[in-house]
């Protein structure tokens, strides 16, 4: 990746921010009936989840599975890569403190959208990255701001995140929920989450929840 990515994607940020970044003053029961969905595919979910807990006005994130031709897949059927699926993390959120827009921006810069069904040492169909959007708004900022992410040249090979209209999302086994949070001490959370994770509340310190609670 070069090193404009994070420039490029501040200026874009701005661009596409619909509200801005804000401080949850209203009772949880409240803000939850507000809430909007967003749909995710960045490589494992284990890592992604983590990610996306972290920020303010993010309610709750379920890893699990869209985009396949299986029902009801398993974690075998999944990572056989013969169900279609991809691994994805569905996060509820208060659009009144984190927009669409915000999300996409974190979602684009702590993954490598460059680089087919991989990312790092995970490879696989189910390790692609995609955005399943929910309605015709998601879809048109996620198009919009792939498109301009392309012209700025953040990175040196050209996006090719898939956006698919979301259909069904089947939640993963109970196991792999709150993966990174039971298991800080697992080879993979020490080795790759915790690094990659560490970066990313460095560069958003200012949009992460006030406590350190998921």
């Amino acid at each position: 990746m070069k090193t404009t990515q994070t420039i490029a994607g501040l200026i874009l940020f701005i661009i596409f921010s619909h509200t801005s970044w804000g401080h949850n003053t209203m009772a949880d029961s409240t803000a939850m009936e507000n809430t909007e969905t967003a749909t995710f595919g960045a490589g494992c979910f284990w890592c992604v989840e983590a990610i996306f807990q972290s920020l303010d006005g993010v309610h709750s994130v379920e890893s699990g599975y869209a985009g396949g031709n299986v029902e009801r897949p398993t974690y075998d059927d999944v990572t056989s890569g013969n169900s279609g699926h991809a691994e994805v993390c569905q996060i509820a959120y208060d659009p009144k403190i984190i927009s669409y827009s915000d999300l996409l921006m974190v979602f684009w810069q702590t993954h490598d959208p460059t680089t087919l069904n991989r990312q790092g040492s995970d490879v696989g169909t189910q390790y692609r990255s995609v955005i399943f959007f929910h309605n015709k708004g998601q879809q048109e900022l996620a198009v919009e701001y792939k498109k301009q992410l392309d012209l700025t040249g953040s990175w040196s090979k050209p996006i090719i995140t898939q956006i698919e209209a979301f259909t069904k999302f089947y939640k993963a086994e109970n196991y792999h929920q709150e993966y990174f949070y039971v298991n800080p001490n697992a080879p993979y959370c020490k080795y790759i989450i915790q690094p990659k994770l560490d970066k990313f509340e460095k560069v958003f310190k200012d949009k992460l929840k006030s406590d350190s609670s998921n």
